[in-house]
């Protein structure tokens, strides 16, 4: 019932630049936090950037200034929009996201989430 899509990911030269969606449907609940997380093989997921529906948002210290999550104004796409890109960004970005009462809890933790994308990978060389 729930859909989300990830697109945008690619290949990259370090201090390039990468903008990913997630396309959202199905999801009815007025108030939530939606997240993007990453992760490369062999490590865990990690929260990323989040957006909660009272205008709040968070990111992690590594893509602080870098990294930005606007939301389109029909509520239906969220972006990830991505500068001055490092090799260590390199990995699947996932979208998640779950119904709180508008804010997100930092730092963000993958049980909360109840709906996923399947992922896009970025590669940053």
């Amino acid at each position: 019932h729930v859909q989300l899509v990830e697109s945008g990911g690619g290949s990259v030269q370090a201090g390039g630049s990468l903008r990913l969606s997630c396309v959202v449907s199905g999801f009815t609940y007025r108030t939530y936090c939606m997240s993007w997380f990453r992760q490369d093989p062999g490590k865990e997921r990690e929260g990323v950037a989040a957006l909660g529906s009272d205008g709040s948002t968070a990111y992690v210290d590594s893509v602080k200034g870098r990294f930005t999550a606007p939301k389109d104004n029909g509520k239906t796409i969220l972006y990830l929009e991505m500068v001055s890109l490092k090799p260590e960004d390199t990995a699947t970005y996932y979208c998640a996201v779950r119904p709180t009462g508008g804010y997100c809890f930092w730092p963000l933790r993958v049980v909360d989430f109840p709906y996923w994308g399947q992922g896009t990978q970025v590669t940053v060389s």
